[in-house]
């Protein structure tokens, strides 16, 4: 069933509100990528706020510096978001350089630095703000686990982790966002001629059909739950005695 998004709207717009006025925070930083995700989530911030940040970091991939830094400012200049640019590319250089030159990093771990320095400039940002971070994962990426721990898994609030990738992307059609947003192929940009379905090895729609229907092919199902038992540790707190 398709959701009333006038009513989602709304309803988000007065949990954001309602995050600011319990934490007495002034505003909202968000990671401004170019993509579906950031971009809901950075529209939603500034209809429920006056005081909204978002940060493009590109960090290497050519597709990041391109096409997504290019759709982050169509969407920042349609909803009026203030935006500013902060090149991760030499950081994670050096980072990878010092801590390489001790331990030989595998290529997962090398991915996952830039979405771990994104969270930290997001961090620095906020904390000399006052501001809340704004989390952009959804519920489709969370359930098998597609979303780096102490990355962009970490946040203040998150106003979209209820809504599928499917339903995402109604939402950014009802609020007429920029097309390019919603048809291209959904990717993090963590290296060259990477995209999110390639990576998984399976499409959003075949994850949002179980999680919406209950339904999907029987080797489809088995690799969904696979995948979200094999990540349970990213989605739940530390372990403490």
């Amino acid at each position: 069933m398709t959701r009333n998004y006038q009513e989602e709207l709304e309803r988000r717009i007065a949990f954001i509100q309602e995050q600011l006025k319990r934490s007495g925070a002034r505003g909202i930083v968000y990671g401004n990528s170019g993509g579906k995700d950031s971009a809901l989530v950075g529209i939603l911030c500034r209809k429920a706020c006056d005081h909204v940040l978002g940060v493009m970091m590109p960090c290497q991939s050519r597709r990041n510096f391109g096409e997504d830094m290019e759709d982050g400012r169509k969407v920042a200049e349609q909803f009026d978001i203030p935006t500013i640019t902060v090149d991760l590319t030499m950081g994670k250089e050096f980072f990878c350089s010092q801590v390489g030159g001790q331990v030989q990093l595998s290529d997962m771990a090398k991915a996952n630095i830039a979405p771990r320095m994104r969270m930290i400039t997001l961090y620095a940002i906020a904390q000399s703000k006052n501001y809340l971070v704004a989390g952009t994962g959804n519920r489709s990426e969370a359930y098998v686990g597609y979303f780096t721990k102490w990355g962009d898994g970490g946040h203040d609030f998150n106003p979209i982790a209820d809504l599928t990738v499917t339903e995402i992307y109604e939402f950014l059609r009802f609020l007429h966002a920029p097309e390019n947003i919603i048809t291209k192929a959904p990717s993090a940009g963590l290296f060259e001629g990477q995209t999110d379905e390639k990576e998984m090895g399976i499409t959003y729609a075949q994850i949002d059909r179980y999680l919406l229907q209950g339904e999907g092919e029987p080797e489809v199902v088995a690799k969904i739950e696979a995948m979200h038992r094999k990540s349970e540790h990213k989605r739940q707190m530390p372990a403490r005695l």
